[in-house]
Order: structure tokens, then sequence, then C-alpha cells
């Protein structure tokens, strides 16, 4: 069956109040387990970690109860502060080891490597803008550890085309497969990918042991290479309409919540900067994926353009935006995102020493 992303806001939250976090933590690892499809609101800002976190523990549930749910929540915002801190188009920890090239093995992007689960995973990314997690997993071990090719290019074609697309998420765990942001390598064997992949055992190049892997060369299937390199067609620009005796709030890829200053008076623009989306291009089903959740902000206007150009444009006195990585240029009034919380930030090394200090709060604001 196709999977659909409703735009809907009741929709999506019909769909955080019929979320199972037991079920969750107990399946999540396989494709057709009970997981939320949620990453596509939270990436675009329609809905936060801290919302669904709420919406879970207002039904009944209990924290010990749906620690890994939790967890699934908590890496979305560790992600985030990383980006804070680290320019992770860098490799962030140290170099990737045998790196052979700076493009992208040319079966992935053809989905035909030849690895049942992965290829399946590639056409559904293709068909519906999703790929679950295991699969973004051991297509970027693939890619990176087996096809030897540096994480960067590849984590863009998978950016490219996801619809919860959000780069430190993307950046970050593809870093962590590569060993750049981790003590070592991720590796899945055959029987791994075909267990949670649902998909008959093949004896194929992975069928190995994880030894081997780590010491393979490059199979004949992914030796060719190629540059993956995108473009985003935006809209038009609309003719925009201001009241300068009211305050302007600034939307973008990364902030479409409804709730945000909801019934307040005010221009509610979603600025698209020309050059971000160049430096981190999407896909159209992507784009009309935003286009589409923008609908749920009564009278947004849509602006392309810079930051500067829209702030010429709209001379207001007041300037609202939400903090964001790549909103660092913008000048005005910035407000926080709604993190799990929001006493827990700065850099950490690694996952579960954030997990360490955020789970106290967890349990001091629950």
């Amino acid at each position: 069956m196709k999977l659909i992303f409703e735009t809907d806001y009741n929709q999506i939250l019909a769909r955080v109040e019929a979320i199972d976090p037991i079920k969750y933590g107990k399946t999540r690892n396989y494709l057709n387990g009970d997981v939320t499809y949620l990453s596509p609101y939270i990436s675009r800002g329609v809905i936060s970690t801290k919302q669904v976190l709420k919406s879970v523990l207002d039904r009944g549930f209990e924290l010990n109860q749906i620690e890994s749910f939790i967890k699934e929540l908590a890496w979305r915002d560790y992600f985030q502060r990383v980006w804070q801190e680290k320019d992770i188009d860098l490799d962030i920890k140290h170099p990737q080891e045998k790196v052979s090239n700076f493009e992208t093995p040319i079966e992935i992007p053809n989905g035909r490597t030849g690895i049942q689960g992965i290829d399946n995973a590639i056409k559904k990314l293709y068909d519906t803008g999703y790929m679950h997690n295991h699969c973004r997993m051991y297509t970027a071990s693939l890619a990176c550890n087996i096809g030897q090719s540096h994480w960067k290019n590849p984590a863009k074609w998978m950016y490219y085309h996801l619809l919860d697309g959000d780069w430190a998420s993307n950046a970050c765990s593809w870093q962590w497969v590569a060993g750049s942001n981790s003590g070592k390598k991720y590796f899945a064997n055959q029987e791994n990918i075909s267990r949670y992949t649902n998909t008959p055992f093949q004896n194929s190049f992975l069928n190995a042991d994880y030894e081997e892997l780590a010491s393979m060369g490059i199979p004949e299937v992914l030796k060719r290479t190629t540059k993956f390199d995108a473009q985003t067609v935006l809209p038009q620009s609309q003719a925009l309409t201001f009241n300068p005796e009211f305050p302007s709030f600034i939307y973008n890829y990364y902030n479409l919540d409804p709730l945000w200053h909801a019934g307040e008076p005010g221009n509610r623009i979603l600025l698209l900067e020309p050059e971000v989306f160049q430096q981190y291009p999407i896909s159209s089903k992507c784009l009309d994926f935003m286009l589409n959740l923008s609908k749920n902000i009564p009278d947004i206007q849509v602006f392309v353009g810079s930051f500067e150009a829209l702030k010429s444009e709209c001379q207001s006195e007041k300037i609202y935006f939400k903090e964001h990585p790549l909103n660092r240029h913008y000048n005005g009034i910035e407000e926080s995102r709604d993190w799990i919380s929001e006493k827990v930030k700065g850099y950490f090394p690694s996952f579960f020493a954030y997990w360490k200090v955020l789970e106290k709060e967890i349990k001091k604001a629950y």
C-alpha cells in the first residue's frame, strides 16, 4: 500500500493521538513495525518533539514504559543541538577512514544494488518520500563502508528525496554510520538486512561475517560513481501585502508551526531563500509537501529571496522567527523552538551523554 502523508493539521494531530509507544518500542526496527510516520511533520516544524511527548504522557503512558520511544524523540533534539555547535558539513569527530571517492555509487540512486531490501527501500523513497530508519542505515553503510564513498554526497542525495529531510539528523546519522561521528563504522550483513526488511535471504556480497565486511574490497556493483548534483525549482514570489503596523512572523522549511503566535495580528511570510536550497536542495515532492503544509497557517504569503530583501520590502518594526542554524543571518526577535527540555543545551560528544542529562530533566518535568 502506498504511504500517504496528509497535510491537514487536524489529520496530523490525529496521527499523534494514534501513537502506541509501547508497540513502537517493541517493533520499530522492522519495516512492518508499528512506527509513527511523524518525522515529516516534526522536521517541518508543524509539530514538535515536546508536543508529541506531552500527548503520549497525557494519555496515561508512564515514562518507564516508553523509554525507547522517548529516546527516538530525543535523538532529533540531540542532532539539532550538535548542529548548533558544530559545522556538520564537515567530519565531526575525525576524518572518515577508507574513502576512495567523494561521489555516490551510481547503482544506489538507481536502486540496483542487488540487495533486495535496500533496492525496495530506495523505490519506496522515490514513491513516497519516506525511508525506514533501518534502511537509511543500511543504505549509508553500503555507500560509505562497502562502496568507500565519503558520506556527504550520498547523504545529500537522500536528503533531497526525504519528506522528513532534516540536515542535522541526516548528516549526523550518515557520519555515525561512516565512523566520522562515532567510534567505529556501522555494518549490516545480508542476514540482518533480510530479517528486518522481511525479504528473502540472498547469497550476496553481504553474506559474510562482520570482520569480512570491514576488510572487503569494493564490490563491482558499487565501483562506478556519480556526483549527485540536483537543483530545487522554487515557485515564483507572490505579490506581498504588508501591514506595517503589524509584526511579521517568518516561516521557512524548518518552521511551519500553525500554533506559533496563532490568533495574533501579523504578516505571515513563508521565506524561501534560494541560497539555502542551493546548498541543501530538495525535490519537487518535498517542495510541494512544504507548500501544502503551509496552508495550515492562515493568510500566509510566499516570498522567494533573501532575508535582507524581505526585510527591506516588509519594513516591519518587529520581525519574529524561530531559532535554527540556517537562520543565523536573520535579524529580529529570535524565539526558541519547542525542545523536549530547553535546559539541556550545548554540545555533548555522544547521544548517551546527552540522554543521561535529558532523562533527569524529563523526570523532573513529568
